[in-house]
């Protein structure tokens, strides 16, 4: 059982870059597939991040006035007692949620830990490892086209990833840097340190 906190390397409120909606965007701190050209290597480590109270969190984004939770990372599913709590807790306040996993959902279907309690409050599922060699240049939010958008419930049924951009949320912090939301590759991300003149401070999580 979880202890009521979660690794997360990073929150963020009030978002329109992480899927449908104003959202809270929550990057999972930690992830065992460690996929080639992923452009979160740092999210990889499960020692790194912040523990963070999920009921906290939850809170937040109930106050900030967002429409669901998106969960990417690193990989949600490597802490499925946080996650589990996490997704029911914010089912239980009225919020949708929306899940990234680099593993597919047949495999995740058949773990004996509490990823089932989890899958049980994931509204959209959206499954398979990022690979850099199967480039996704038409659907929204993914990065390779293995990937999947599953629907285990019809809250976002009538979302289509294949008709809406891409949109990317850029906040510049007190101390210069930039913090980047939404989805961008590789040569996205350089080329946006290119135009802001940023290119030791931006991060993209």
């Amino acid at each position: 059982m979880t202890d009521g906190y979660i690794r997360v390397g990073r929150v963020l409120h009030g978002t329109t870059a992480e899927g449908p909606g104003l959202r809270t965007a929550i990057w999972f701190q930690g992830c065992s597939i460690q996929c080639k050209g992923c452009i979160n290597p740092h999210l990889f480590s499960p020692r790194g991040g912040n523990y963070t109270p999920v009921l906290e969190i939850v809170e937040q984004a109930v106050s900030t006035g967002v429409e669901g939770l998106t969960l990417i990372g690193g990989e949600p599913f490597d802490q499925p007692d946080a996650g589990a709590e996490l997704a029911s807790a914010a089912q239980d306040q009225g919020l949708g949620v929306i899940a990234f996993s680099g593993y597919e959902y047949e495999s995740l279907r058949t773990r004996e830990d509490r990823t089932s309690d989890f899958l049980a409050s994931v509204d959209l599922l959206v499954d398979g490892p990022y690979q850099a060699w199967n480039a996704e240049t038409r659907r929204a939010l993914v990065g390779s086209g293995n990937q999947r958008f599953l629907h285990l419930t019809d809250r976002y049924k009538t979302y289509r990833p294949e008709i809406v951009a891409n949109r990317v949320d850029v906040r510049v912090r007190a101390d210069g840097s930039i913090d980047v939301a939404g989805f961008l590759d590789a040569k996205g991300l350089s080329a946006l340190a290119d135009l802001t003149g940023t290119s030791r401070t931006y991060r993209k999580a």
